[in-house]
């Protein structure tokens, strides 16, 4: 069945006139006839079988099909032509691989990584975007994901990877500050806005009395938690996993157990299987499982 896409000049032509409001200056833009952009824009509409501007006597302005429908379009035209950039520019024989990652893990655990992958896989190209929060795979332009497992991923290939556990850790001065040797409860606390009620659960699975546990500065990110407790201005509650290398050298200490309860299990999403294999995230799976079994081996990860 042939697919109903509407043509390359049309498409370019709409979004310029959705961009300037104006007909006259797209077909500046694009080196046409406003009579050309016009004539683009009324074959789009048939083809669509709806009308994406208004018009009023000569002028035009979008009506809100149309300006969805642009902003859908300008996201698939920018898609296209930064792949279209990037495939121009691949050697050949190469492969890429486009990798959504939550943003902490990426920076703290798997781009230090990444040059024994790259020393095994010279000819694979990985580009890794960050993404915080659970995102629909197919059509993302994504190859596969790094993230939490989630329901958002149902009917995607879910490997599990490692199971996440969070622990207190903090600047070691600031234990030379208040009472007793672990002076928690008198110490300020770092959280992730995104999960409030971590201290809480930390409290009471410990059984370490804490006064006002959702009290202290929030942060969006771990990576910016780790930053305020390297820094000594708190103590914050993260993932072992991205602080071995802070605590191995003294940089932070972690005096305080780790939440059991507090805990994600981490996982590779691909898309569902197409009957085409990708050698590339083949390579990068079979490479991930590796390292992360090495890391669990020297205790570095949870």
């Amino acid at each position: 069945m042939r697919r109903k896409i509407p043509s390359n000049a049309s498409l370019q032509a709409f979004e310029a006139a959705a961009r300037h409001g104006n007909f006259a200056r797209a077909a500046q833009e694009l080196a046409l006839t406003e009579g050309a952009i016009s004539r683009q824009i009324a074959r789009l509409e048939a083809l669509l079988g709806c009308r994406l501007f208004d018009r009023t006597g000569s002028r035009v302005r979008l009506n809100p099909v149309g300006a969805r429908y642009a902003s859908r379009v300008r996201e698939t035209l920018e898609r296209l032509e930064h792949d279209t950039q990037f495939v121009s520019g691949m050697p050949e024989g190469s492969q890429s691989l486009e990798l959504a990652a939550l943003p902490t893990f990426a920076s703290r655990w798997l781009i230090p990584r990444l040059g024994g992958f790259r020393a095994r896989h010279p000819a694979i190209t990985l580009n890794i975007a960050a993404r915080t929060d659970p995102f629909i795979l197919n059509g993302s332009g994504f190859d596969a994901a790094l993230h939490f497992e989630h329901s958002a991923w149902a009917g995607m290939r879910v490997t599990p990877l490692f199971e996440e556990r969070l622990i207190p850790v903090c600047h070691p001065a600031l234990l030379t500050r208040g009472d007793g040797l672990h002076p928690l409860n008198t110490l300020p606390r770092l959280h992730r806005r995104q999960n409030p009620d971590a201290w809480l659960q930390w409290a009471n699975e410990s059984g370490m009395q804490l006064d006002n546990p959702a009290q202290g500065a929030r942060y969006e990110l771990h990576e910016m938690a780790i930053a305020a407790a390297l820094s000594g201005q708190g103590v914050a509650l993260v993932p072992k996993i991205y602080v071995e290398n802070e605590l191995a050298r003294g940089a932070l200490v972690a005096p305080w157990p780790e939440a059991v309860s507090l805990s994600k299990m981490f996982c590779l999403i691909k898309p569902v299987v197409s009957g085409i294999s990708d050698p590339a995230l083949e390579a990068f799976e079979r490479w991930l499982c590796e390292t992360i079994t090495m890391s669990q081996g020297a205790g570095d990860a949870a």
